[in-house]
């Protein structure tokens, strides 16, 4: 319909900043509009939240949280987030504008995608979730509409943070988030993490395959239930000849286990550019039945499909955003948890109903189709017709098979009228019976043993004291040893869940006991090198502590020679293992015996523990006597016990030939005999006038080298 109210907003300055161009969007959460940042002359989208969620401090605490952590995330596929405040009555966030389209536009044009494509939307918004799943931030809400792509091509994730931020302020009862993407945790009242994100985008993929989603029905509470209880069909049951890898990446994606599902976006985005590159061309570009690539999700909001409204010659497009319990599809809906069960019950009721209904489909015997319960007269023979063709014959066969499935959608009476108020009767009691059961679950889910409450704090509790605890709270509990190096033995380390945790009262809570550190076991080093001590060491999780050498008569230097603590037994990870390595032998200083007996000389170095050895050949040496040590090797220094030590052995001095110098010249009787080896002694007569040797003492005998010899000069 068309629009005839002209937005409030629109010509205003929110924040003193932002000036309001034109409306673009609005959903059940917020009002997205396009807007001039004053400041910084630039286009931004400015979203205005709705006057209940304004007004609610909890939820914008709690929202400004949110913003400041998505805006901390800078990535090329995520939608920026700038600002966030409060204007008066307005309370809003002022994001990055992406003029263009939505994911939610493109199936809306196309329907069913070929592989390769949908793989290509699909590489940008998973990497945009791996960044912020690494940056600890949880969207909750991925689907097509929050999947925008500008009209460059870029491809960004947008509303990161909202349905947190609302899921975190309503009732503990209540979830967030479009039914059709839901995970089995989310409506189980789990908290969300990144396999979160997973499911849904599991649910996107098959979306982008087959140009719907896997589950549907008249109320978002029976789509919820489908998706936890009901697998994931493959896609290929739609499509055949589709690669079963695909099966399996939407399998894996929609596990209803979180633990079997990718743990992140960067997981996924791994398992999904594998697949990428190992799919054919023919199998990338495979193209699904014409029946189904022409015929995307679009229609009115009754019939659960997207739609938009025109008006004044523009579209307004309409995202489906947060919203409470409605019809359309895609809606991001609030959900009451505690209806379930009960759904679930009216459910198979409804089921059993219909199986027991008769229906007649168009064309059948009037009086059938009146309730006549009598014997009905055979038809009238029909007069003789043309045969149709075969492609005529199939149409009228598929057109009677649409018409028995709209009559059977539609019943109009069954073959028993029966009695209007035992009619009444029944239908009053099985109201009854509802509203009993409704009550019942209500009472379970919100107050009973099935309601949400907080795990208690039972850190450095003694196991009863927790159990106590917890029994206060309406929890059965469990206990589980673990190792820890700070707490107690015999105390609880923390629970499972942690403390804090919304949980349903009849799920039990593990305690995680403590059963003291863990404990190594000290490895035998001694007798190996000190580098292969380290590594053993470093392998069982100890360190080494204090190396301390010592001399070993019989170990070579840098083999370990004891540890402490000992070997074999158990110690706490990282405790210091000191060492004492061999320096090898004892040094000893080498004894001088130079000028000592050749025996004198031995037995001393026997005494320091040193192997004396004599040197094969003797030497003249005219200041050592014959059978004395003349010099050893080494002379000086210190050896290991048992080293060996050569002796040079002294054969005294040499003798020599004294010549005569008798009737010579002093001085050339001197230099001579000097020249032998000889000293020489002059005694001068009468002064020594002539210079002429008179006598000499002793001539022409063998004495030892260096014997002195006395010329007497006239």
């Amino acid at each position: 319909m068309q629009e005839l109210s002209v937005d409030p907003l629109v010509g205003t300055t929110v924040g003193e900043r932002y000036l309001v161009l034109s409306k673009v969007a609005r959903g059940g959460m917020s009002t997205v509009y396009l807007a001039t940042d004053l400041r910084l002359d630039r286009n931004v989208a400015l979203k205005v939240l709705h006057p209940h969620l304004a007004t609610d401090n909890s939820f914008l605490d709690r929202l400004g949280r949110e913003a400041k952590a998505a805006a901390r995330l800078s990535h090329p596929h995520v939608v920026g987030m700038f600002d966030t405040g409060n204007d008066g009555p307005l309370a809003y966030l002022v994001m990055e504008y992406i003029p263009g389209h939505t994911l939610r536009d493109v199936l809306n044009e196309r329907g069913a995608l070929p592989p390769r494509l949908a793989l290509a939307y699909l590489d940008a918004v998973v990497e945009g979730l791996g960044a912020a799943h690494a940056a600890d931030l949880v969207h909750r809400d991925i689907k097509p509409e929050n999947v925008l792509i500008a009209d460059d091509g870029r491809i960004k994730v947008g509303d990161f943070g909202l349905a947190r931020a609302v899921t975190t302020t309503t009732n503990t009862g209540m979830l967030i988030g479009t039914v059709g993407y839901l995970s089995p945790e989310l409506v189980d009242g789990a908290p969300a993490d990144a396999r979160s994100d997973i499911y849904s985008i599991g649910i996107m993929l098959f979306e982008l395959l087959t140009g719907h989603q896997p589950f549907r029905g008249e109320l978002p509470v029976r789509v919820a239930l489908q998706h936890l209880t009901t697998p994931v069909p493959a896609p290929s049951t739609e499509l055949p000849g589709l690669s079963a890898d695909l099966d399996e990446l939407v399998r894996c994606c929609t596990e209803k286990d979180p633990e079997s599902r990718p743990a992140d976006g960067y997981a996924l985005l791994e398992d999904l550019r594998h697949i990428r590159t190992t799919l054919s061309d023919a199998e990338l570009d495979f193209q699904a039945p014409s029946h189904i690539a022409g015929t995307p999700e679009t229609g009115t909001p009754e019939t659960g499909a997207p739609w938009g409204r025109t008006g004044n010659g523009r579209t307004e497009v309409v995202h489906l955003a947060t919203e409470a319990i409605r019809t359309e599809a895609q809606q991001t809906v609030l959900i009451d948890n505690s209806l379930l069960p009960d759904d679930r019950t009216q459910q198979t009721k409804m089921m059993g109903r219909i199986h027991h209904t008769t229906v007649l489909p168009a064309g059948s015997n009037p009086a059938a189709r009146q309730g006549y319960a009598g014997p009905l007269s055979p038809p009238e023979e029909p007069a003789p017709v043309l045969r149709p063709s075969r492609r005529e014959a199939k149409r009228a066969v598929r057109s009677a098979e649409h018409a028995r499935i709209r009559a059977a959608e539609h019943p109009l009476q069954t073959l028993r009228r029966g009695r209007p108020r035992r009619r009444f009767l029944i239908w009053l009691i099985v109201l009854l019976v509802l509203a009993l059961l409704g009550g019942g679950a209500g009472w379970f889910f919100g107050l009973g043993p099935g309601a949400l409450a907080a795990v208690p704090n039972v850190q450095d509790k003694t196991v009863a004291q927790a159990q106590a605890l917890l029994q206060d709270q309406g929890f059965g509990s469990m206990s589980k040893d673990v190792n820890d190096e700070t707490v107690q033995q015999g105390l609880v380390v923390t629970s499972d869940p942690e403390p804090g945790t919304q949980r349903r009262r009849f799920l039990p809570v593990t305690l995680l006991v403590s059963k003291g550190p863990v404990l190594y076991t000290v490895p035998a080093v001694t007798g190996g090198t000190l580098d292969a001590a380290k590594t053993a060491l470093n392998n069982a999780k100890l360190a080494l502590g204090n190396v301390t050498g010592q001399y070993d008569e019989e170990r070579a230097a840098g083999v370990v020679l004891s540890q402490s603590p000992t070997s074999n037994t158990q110690q706490r990870g990282t405790t210091p293992v000191d060492l004492t390595v061999s320096k090898g032998p004892t040094p000893i200083p080498v004894p001088n015996v130079v000028g000592k007996d050749k025996d004198a000389a031995r037995k001393a170095m026997n005494d320091v523990g040193l192997v004396p050895q004599l040197a094969p050949d003797t030497v003249f040496d005219k200041q050592v006597p014959a059978g004395s040590v003349v010099s050893q090797d080494p002379a000086s220094g210190t050896l290991s016990k048992g080293s060996a030590v050569t002796l040079t052995v002294s054969k005294g001095p040499k003798l020599i030939t004294v010549p005569s110098f008798i009737g010579k010249q002093v001085d050339k009787a001197v230099q001579e005999l000097q020249q032998l080896g000889f000293q020489v002694k002059v005694n001068n007569i009468l002064g020594g006038f002539f210079g002429t040797v008179r006598d000499q003492n002793p001539v022409n005998k063998d004495v030892p080298e260096g014997s002195v010899i006395i010329l007497t000069v006239v």
